[in-house]
């Protein structure tokens, strides 16, 4: 098996010794045990804290993906209108999914470049097409971009569009992430970003008028939303057999970030070894994949291939010395290659030897 001694690919990520070991523990039947209800609920909490809302917080066994999906197919139904505000690959490809399930699907789509700012565009599509729902993602890892939510949550509210979907997988417990602020009905997570935990869990928050929508398409397939909406008040009401390891490993990476660290200790160390790592790229001459005004994200950066260099020469060279990071996907694919600061790997050591490989291979 390869392993890197300075991983840097933007996730999953490495998970610290002390969220792995909670896979070594042996518990007993999750859906009837109360003291895994008790974990759950716990770390229910500290989902709520990490994606900034009140709202109710429902955590699912698997990645990201699977709360992406269960989320659409809970509240969707053939024919409804859904308006996909894109800057990258994620975007762009929600809007997709939404259309695979028979939704009629306008996508507004920017630069893989870039990242909100002008919402003309969007306000005449949120106006004109008068979308049940509007989706967007917070981080487009492929890109390493963080996108304003705020602003599209207005719009939102002025034009009483019912639901607004937001993927912060790759950026919740890595920079604000302020669901409720950001009129956002599902914000949709993932464990093995900045979380620092395998890729075993999702967690979704749901807002009271999400759920008013689900009870109305009452969707009930293995990702649906709703069966798990107060499964965690009294013991065998799980829709499946829960994973009370995952959620262990969960919790145990969310103590971390808010107890032993502290949240906004976390969120600055993100931004403090982002910002290194940029500013190390253009001192070597590398040019990052950000357009002029674009918001680079605190958890990923996207840097284009060095002239001269094919990706697979590029990585391979990298690798020799002991550095893994990503490459990218759809156009920016041979073309770009990420260092995933993020989670246990938001780190000015390893950033510092990654930058030192970079330069001895260029």
């Amino acid at each position: 098996m390869l392993t890197y001694p300075i991983p840097m690919v933007p996730g999953p990520v490495s998970v610290p010794r002390e969220v792995m070991e909670a896979y070594l523990v042996d518990y007993g039947s999750a859906d009837i045990e109360v003291e895994f209800l008790d974990l759950y609920r716990q770390t229910v909490r500290q989902m709520q804290v990490l994606m900034g809302t009140r709202n109710d917080v429902v955590l699912h066994t698997g990645e990201g993906m699977i709360a992406l999906w269960g989320a659409l197919k809970s509240v969707l139904v053939p024919g409804d209108k859904v308006l996909a505000v894109s800057t990258g690959i994620f975007g762009s490809g929600i809007g997709a999914m939404a259309q695979s399930i028979g939704a009629e699907v306008r996508t507004i789509q920017y630069g893989f470049n870039q990242t909100l700012d002008d919402l003309e565009e969007v306000e005449i599509a949120v106006r004109e097409f008068k979308p049940k729902m509007i989706t967007v993602v917070h981080c487009e890892t492929p890109s390493g971009t963080l996108n304003p939510i705020q602003a599209l949550g207005a719009l939102k509210v002025k034009y009483e569009i019912p639901l607004l979907y937001m993927d912060c997988v790759a950026s919740m417990a890595g920079t604000p992430v302020e669901s409720d602020a950001w009129h956002v009905d599902l914000a949709l997570g993932g464990s093995q970003k900045a979380l620092s935990a395998p890729p075993s869990m999702s967690m979704v928050a749901v807002s009271d008028a999400a759920w008013r929508v689900m009870e109305q398409v009452g969707y009930v397939g293995y990702d649906a939303l709703l069966p798990l909406r107060r499964a965690a008040d009294t013991p065998g009401q799980f829709p499946y057999t829960p994973n009370w390891h995952g959620v262990a490993a969960l919790h145990t990476a969310a103590r971390m970030i808010l107890n032993t660290e502290g949240f906004s200790a976390c969120i600055q160390r993100h931004a403090e070894v982002a910002q290194a790592a940029r500013e190390g790229l253009m001192a070597l001459g590398l040019a990052l994949f950000y357009a002029e005004g674009a918001i680079p994200s605190p958890t990923v950066t996207a840097v284009n291939v060095p002239q001269g260099w094919k990706w697979e020469d590029f990585d391979a060279a990298l690798r020799a010395k002991g550095l893994v990071v990503g490459g990218s996907y759809g156009p920016m694919a041979g073309n770009v290659f990420r260092l995933g600061h993020m989670g246990s790997q938001a780190r000015m050591d390893l950033v510092t030897q990654a930058l030192d490989v970079i330069a001895a291979v260029i």
